[in-house]
C-alpha cells in the first residue's frame, strides 16, 4: 500500500477509538444535556481559509455545489443554503466618501471583512415555531435541529427565518439546516466547524462563557483602537431584537450588519401576529361601520 511520505513520518495515535469526551481536550468544554451551548464567531480572526466549510460537508455528507465563478470575490458558495451550513463571505470594502480605493490601510486587517456565516439557533426559534408536524426540536443542548424523517416539506419554516437560513432541498423537498453537530455532541465531540478552524474565530462552548469570552475580546479590541468592534446576537445587542432574545451563534463584528447580510433588527413573526390580526379586526370593524352607515341612509329616502 503507497502511503504519502508526510503521512509515513506521523506516529500512530496513542488512542485505539475516540477518546471519551474529547470536546475537553479539543475545546475545554464538557458536554453535558442540559447545559447550553453555541458558536462565537470572532470575524476579526477570519482569514477565509474555508475550514469550516469543507469540515462541516465532510461530516454531514452534504455535496459540493456549483464550483463556477460567481464574480462575487472570492465566495464561490455565495450564501447558506440546503447543502451549505457553513458560508464565509468576503467582502472587500473599497474605501470610504465614495472614494473606489483606500488612500491608507488600517493596521488589524486591511480593507476585507470575513465572516463564517451559520444557523443561529435562536432562543426563540420562529422555524420551531412555524413547523406544523413537530419536525424542528429543541435539543437538550439548547440548539435547533430539523428531523428528517417528521418533515413533510411544507416550507413554513422557510419566511419565518429572519436570518435566510432555512432551505428545502430540491432533491428531498425537505428542509435542512446546521443542526450544531448534534450527533457530535451528543458523542462528547466539538463540532466539525470548530475544530477545524486554524484561528479559533469559530468558538465553541456554553453560552455563558462565550458571553464572557465574547465581552471581553471587545473590550481588548476597544483598548487596541477598533472601536467599531460591538456583539450581534448577544442579549441587549443588536440581533437579538424582535423577541428572538439571544443568538446561541452569536458574531463579533466591525461594520454595519447588513454588510455581512445579516438584519439590522431581526424580528419574529410571532411577534407581529397580534398587531396584524388587531389591524385586520379595526379594517373589518370600519367597513361594518360604513355598511352600516350606508344602509341606514338608504332607509331614510
Amino acid at each position: 500500500m503507497n502511503v504519502h511520505a508526510r503521512a509515513a513520518q506521523a506516529p500512530e495515535s496513542e488512542f485505539e477509538h475516540v477518546p471519551p469526551r474529547e470536546a475537553e481536550m479539543t475545546a475545554g468544554v464538557t458536554i453535558e444535556p442540559g447545559k447550553r451551548y453555541g458558536f462565537f464567531t470572532d470575524t476579526t480572526l477570519c482569514i477565509g481559509c474555508k475550514a469550516c466549510e469543507v469540515a462541516c460537508k465532510e461530516w454531514n455528507q452534504l455535496p459540493a455545489e456549483d464550483g463556477g465563478l460567481t464574480g462575487m470575490s472570492y465566495d464561490n458558495t455565495q450564501r447558506l443554503s440546503a447543502t451549505t451550513w457553513r458560508h464565509v463571505t468576503f467582502l472587500e470594502r473599497m474605501g470610504h466618501e465614495g472614494t473606489r480605493r483606500p488612500d491608507d490601510l488600517p493596521g488589524f486587517q486591511s480593507q476585507w471583512l470575513m465572516m463564517s456565516d451559520v444557523c443561529k439557533h435562536c432562543s426563540n426559534a420562529p422555524c420551531l415555531e412555524a413547523c406544523p408536524t413537530g419536525a424542528i426540536f429543541r435539543t437538550e443542548f439548547d440548539t435547533v435541529v430539523v428531523q428528517q424523517d417528521i418533515c413533510n416539506g411544507c416550507g413554513y419554516c422557510v419566511p419565518a427565518c429572519p436570518f435566510g437560513v432555512v432551505e428545502l432541498d430540491e432533491l428531498d423537498g425537505k428542509a435542512h439546516k446546521c443542526t450544531l453537530c448534534y450527533d457530535r455532541l451528543k458523542g462528547g465531540l466539538e463540532p466539525a466547524c470548530a475544530k477545524s478552524c486554524p484561528t479559533d474565530s469559530i468558538q465553541f462552548g456554553e453560552i455563558e462563557d462565550l458571553d464572557r469570552r465574547a465581552r471581553k475580546r471587545v473590550e481588548d479590541l476597544h483598548g487596541r483602537g477598533v472601536v467599531d468592534a460591538y456583539l450581534y446576537g448577544a442579549p441587549g445587542s443588536p440581533g437579538s431584537t424582535g423577541g428572538l432574545e439571544r443568538l446561541n451563534a452569536f458574531f463579533l463584528l466591525v461594520d454595519r450588519p447588513e454588510l455581512y447580510n445579516l438584519p439590522a433588527a431581526p424580528t419574529r413573526p410571532a411577534e407581529r401576529i397580534a398587531p396584524a390580526l388587531g389591524t385586520g379586526l379595526a379594517a373589518m370593524a370600519g367597513l361594518a361601520a360604513a355598511a352600516f352607515a350606508l344602509f341606514a341612509r338608504s332607509q331614510r329616502r
